[in-house]
């Protein structure tokens, strides 16, 4: 057991140095290029510039990489401010609120809903951890019997090629990559809280400090609209995402505890969270709870039942439902949102890969309005077409 944790942990301090030592020698090969290249007047502005970027998106990841405890936290506040506005919006549908409640009774709201919402989800989840706790001794043995009964049938000593499987897949690096995301969320709740509270008080003196810094009146009207259509699109993609994750996990819930699988409501909330994730994180929220039906029942057919109808269930919420109900509103490409969730995830872990799509937009509607980098919003988009808000 103390082998493989401390195997678990030199692979990931060697991955650790791997990442630092590339990144380390790009930022040292292209600023000694841009010293060559501004040496040299023979060198083509478009080489010269190109390198500039490439450069600089190094150094931005670099940043970014070793920065992440403290922007992480604050891209979830922000993400969290866009939810804010969102119920606030909501609350301000009913005609009571809208006239006799000022906007920070609304914010504050909307801000201890949500707080309750995460505080009811934690809660369940504490419940569900005691309930496998009770039951480890039975997992333990169905487990053992399970591989007995397959190293039987297939006549090969099946724990190792599982294990050599999943040393393949780096499955365990994934899980502890989750494990130490929910740790650090944990630990930077505090954190988050301020970044909130902050952005909330910022958020009645935005409109003077945009004013102060662009006197004329159109740039103010554009930087005005620039934040709400971000804030459209992020607040739009966050409530429908949650809507249909929310809906993959209550009938996987209620799928489950049909067949009666342990801790029925932990599946459900993985499965909501999971499918934040683009593509993969559904396969995975699949996958969990039908290895766990192995240990629970020690036969591989409750394996087969959890796969086949949280599987149906994903593929058509995820790949029916789901299109159905947020269309194209993002504007990006199936290849970007693969491409965004591994780079990402390179990034943040698994943070990143539930951050990527979020990121990626607020980076395409940015880009949209600048003229020298509106190629990238376009390349980013879904059929090459760009709405700017001149058009709107």
């Amino acid at each position: 057991m103390w082998d493989s944790e401390e195997l678990r942990v030199t692979t990931e301090r060697n991955q650790e140095e791997n990442f630092n030592d590339l990144l380390a020698k790009a930022l040292v090969l292209g600023y000694s290029n841009l010293t060559d290249m501004s040496a040299s007047h023979a060198v083509p502005a478009g080489l010269r510039k190109t390198t500039y970027i490439l450069v600089s998106l190094v150094t931005l990841v670099v940043i970014l990489h070793y920065t992440q405890d403290y922007v992480i936290p604050f891209i979830i506040a922000l993400l969290i401010w866009f939810v804010i506005h969102e119920l606030r919006e909501n609350l301000q549908m009913v005609p009571y609120i809208r006239k006799k409640w000022p906007l920070w009774l609304q914010s504050m709201v909307a801000f201890v809903f949500i707080n309750a919402v995460i505080f009811g989800v934690l809660e369940l989840l504490l419940v569900s951890m005691a309930q496998f706790t009770r039951s480890v001794d039975l997992y333990e043995t169905n487990f053992n019997e399970t591989i007995a009964s397959l190293n039987a049938a297939f006549g090969m000593d099946v724990m190792s090629e599982l294990l050599e499987y999943i040393d393949k897949l780096d499955v365990g690096g994934l899980v502890s990559g989750g494990l130490d995301m929910v740790t650090s969320l944990l630990g930077d709740a505090f954190l988050i809280l301020i970044y909130i509270i902050f952005l909330l008080v910022e958020e009645s003196v935005f409109d003077a400090k945009m004013r102060a810094i662009y006197p004329a009146r159109s740039t103010q009207e554009k930087n005005r609209e620039l934040f709400q259509k971000m804030d459209k699109n992020i607040s739009r993609y966050l409530s429908l995402k949650s809507l249909v994750s929310l809906l993959t996990g209550i009938l996987s819930y209620v799928v489950l505890l049909i067949l009666g699988i342990d801790g029925a409501i932990f599946w459900a909330l993985l499965i909501f969270v999971l499918n934040y994730i683009p593509t993969v994180g559904s396969l995975i929220a699949t996958l969990f709870p039908a290895v766990f039906a192995v240990l629970q029942f020690g036969e591989l057919a409750p394996f087969v039942y959890v796969l086949v109808s949280v599987g149906v269930i994903q593929v058509l919420v995820g790949n029916v439902l789901e299109p159905k109900i947020m269309g194209n509103s993002l504007n990006m490409s199936s290849l970007v949102v693969i491409l965004s969730l591994t780079i990402w995830g390179a990034i943040w872990g698994v943070m990143g890969m539930i951050l990527s799509v979020p990121i990626t937009v607020m980076m395409i509607i940015v880009c949209e309005e600048i003229p020298s980098l509106r190629f990238i919003a376009i390349a980013l988009s879904e059929k090459g077409e760009i709405k700017m808000l001149d058009e709107d």
